[in-house]
């Protein structure tokens, strides 16, 4: 066969292979794929002459550039971003005619105290906003991986629905839990004018309607982004460093949504290790229900979130809910040998983890 013939053979293979690669999902599928197309070049002649070296490079560079785009057409189809906005308020405000006393009575320098009024005091209700805000943000974070500073964060689309329906119901409890504060709220001023003595003052309250304002919880969803997004005319070279540019910020977003997975993963199980490592009662290590919860919790969150079909993130979930097939907080207390062996299990999935410098 003449070597133009067997280069024109490979690229019309390599390309037949590619396009089965971009339609297919499954990453057993696509190594097979890689495994033939790699096993056809092992094949091609070694003593090729360095112009058809160079067009074999081509080749190659282009599936390169092909399996990138499908990488990102699968995370893209595979997640979404989300985003949490909540406002509301706090109900603190510096006095500083306060601050000027306390720093005048300790002949102090100006400016080096700060004397912050809660408004309301200890007003249970605003109270109960603020902690459903911080539950709220928690789940949020919890339910989701991150992808970049401004708060977007991603969301795999196998768990859209469980989120959805979660954030919804803290949405519908904080508006419950606001609407509750606002019809007490002008009683509330009142009866906090005693608890404040001479640092109340009226003007630091808002009106109903105003305060109405500063309450809001907002979820926005969009879709992942890829390079072939970009479309501005901006001209052919400046538009192919932009979209290097955006590949590279690609993968390392998404390696850092992955490595807070296996970060939360391993939390989750050095904690378990920790507190199972006793063998009697005189040494025996208190610990709560959740300590076994948040692995059994894990073992869902590692394949929502496995929205490139690792292999590696697919294991270690068969091989966590292997190990916690059957084990319950009571059992860990009360069995010895059953304790040890939960424990060994667990030492062995996090030494099957990722380096990530824990």
């Amino acid at each position: 066969m003449s070597m133009s013939k067997a280069l024109n053979e490979l690229k019309t293979f390599v390309d037949a292979h590619e396009q089965a690669h971009r339609d297919a999902n499954e990453e057993g599928i696509n190594v097979a794929m890689d495994h033939t197309i790699n096993s056809q070049l092992e094949e091609f002649p070694v003593d090729a002459s360095a112009e058809t070296k160079q067009a074999m490079d081509q080749i190659l560079s282009d599936r390169g550039s092909e399996t990138l785009q499908t990488h990102e057409a699968t995370l893209a189809s595979s997640a979404m971003l989300v985003e949490v906005n909540i406002s509301n308020w706090v109900g603190r405000k510096k006095d500083k005619r306060a601050s000027q006393d306390v720093t005048a009575q300790n002949n102090a320098k100006d400016g080096v105290a700060s004397v912050n009024k809660a408004l309301l005091a200890d007003n249970d209700d605003l109270k109960a906003i603020q902690q459903h805000v911080t539950a709220t943000r928690a789940m949020h974070a919890n339910m989701t991986m991150p992808w970049s500073n401004s708060g977007l964060r991603l969301l795999p689309t196998a768990q859209f629905f469980k989120y959805q329906e979660a954030m919804s119901g803290m949405k519908a409890e904080f508006e419950k839990l606001v609407q509750s504060f606002l019809d007490k709220y002008e009683d509330a001023v009142v009866d906090v004018q005693l608890k404040l003595g001479d640092l109340f003052a009226r003007d630091d309250y808002p009106t109903l309607q105003s305060l109405t304002r500063k309450f809001n919880m907002g979820i926005n969803y969009m879709p992942l982004p890829d390079a072939g997004d970009f479309r501005v005319d901006i001209g052919n070279e400046a538009l192919r460093e932009v979209k290097e540019q955006y590949d590279t910020f690609y993968t390392q977003q998404y390696e850092k949504a992955m490595n807070d997975v296996w970060t939360r993963l391993h939390k989750h199980l050095t904690n378990m290790s920790e507190r199972l490592d006793y063998t009697d009662a005189e040494t025996k290590k208190i610990f709560r229900d959740t300590l076994v919860t948040n692995v059994q919790d894990m073992v869902e969150l590692l394949r929502v979130c496995n929205v490139t079909n690792s292999p590696q993130m697919s294991a270690m979930a068969d091989r966590l809910e292997e190990a916690m097939s059957g084990v319950t907080p009571d059992a860990l207390r009360e069995d010895d040998y059953f304790r040890a062996e939960t424990k060994a299990a667990v030492d062995q999935a996090i030494a099957a983890l990722p380096t990530l410098n824990f």
